[in-house]
């Protein structure tokens, strides 16, 4: 099988149930963004030597392909007439339950904030906050995408909490890479 099919050259694709929608529709747009955050973790991943945080990565990556297959199917067509997805894998409570529980790991570890903190601090933290910046793109369009048509509200939820995530792990490789923080911090200039 070949990489090309020919059959967006007109600016059109499929989604998942075959129904065709412009490559601009909010539906494809929250999905692209959804697949360029992933790819942004995997540079991420690139710069980070520490085992837990790279299957951590990894597994997340993992659920983004989930929430990606979801946000590319329209509701109407994701459940079967037995109540059960038609999709292999539906992103869950579980999926971010397990992102809190990481998420406050590492806090635990890391001062309390005080300022806000200016992206930065090495190379693999400057590649998470990008990421987590991304990460807000793609849950403001699915917001966008939920205002026309519905999007599961654990899709919305997850990149919520997984920006937080990143933003704390951000915060974890500096400290555990010795790179220090730079504030924002109003009063000093």
């Amino acid at each position: 099988m070949k990489i090309y099919t020919k059959t967006g050259d007109k600016g059109q694709t499929a989604l998942y149930g075959g129904t065709r929608v412009s490559k601009a529709s909010a539906r494809v747009d929250s999905y692209g963004n959804i697949d360029e955050l992933n790819s942004f973790i995997g540079i991420a991943k690139s710069h980070i030597e520490d085992t837990e945080v790279l299957r951590q990565l990894k597994k997340i990556q993992f659920d983004l392909f989930t929430v990606g297959s979801e946000a590319a199917t329209p509701v109407d067509k994701l459940m079967l007439a037995n109540g059960k997805s038609r999709l292999p894998l539906i992103i869950s409570d579980t999926e971010i339950e397990e992102l809190e529980s990481w998420m406050d790991a590492f806090d635990d570890t890391l001062e309390p904030l005080q300022y806000f903190i200016l992206p930065g601090g090495g190379k693999p933290a400057t590649f998470l906050h990008a990421a987590r910046t991304i990460c807000r793109r793609a849950e403001r369009s699915l917001v966008f995408l939920n205002e026309s048509e519905e999007v599961r509200p654990e899709l919305i939820k997850y990149l919520n909490r997984l920006s937080d995530y990143l933003f704390v792990l951000a915060r974890y490789i500096s400290k555990i890479n010795n790179e220090p923080e730079e504030y924002w911090n109003p009063n000093k200039r």
